[in-house]
């Protein structure tokens, strides 16, 4: 069977792109509030919880988001597909 035209290969290329945008959703997140709030004196910086807010919202909140956002994909994106040959499901 050429993986053509196997559906699963289209499903797995598929949740490949959706994993890439999630890798691509955390670096931007995590890049924008690390060097937008990050990029000044320290003694200019706003602190949240002990921790200058750059790096909570870039590590803690990002984190948060992720695992959010990983919930949803997992939850209503993603699809359960045999790993064995489709020719076995049909017996």
């Amino acid at each position: 069977m050429n993986h053509k035209d196997d559906r699963r290969f289209r499903i797995a290329n598929h949740e490949a792109l959706i994993g890439v945008a999630l890798v691509l959703i955390n670096f931007l997140w995590w890049y924008g509030f690390a060097f937008g709030l990050g990029g000044q004196p320290v003694s200019d910086y706003d602190w949240i919880l002990g921790m200058p807010a750059w790096f909570f919202y870039s590590c803690i909140m990002g984190f948060l988001l992720m695992v959010f956002l990983v919930m949803v994909v997992v939850k209503y994106l993603l699809t359960d597909i045999p790993f064995g040959d489709e020719e076995d499901d049909h017996e």
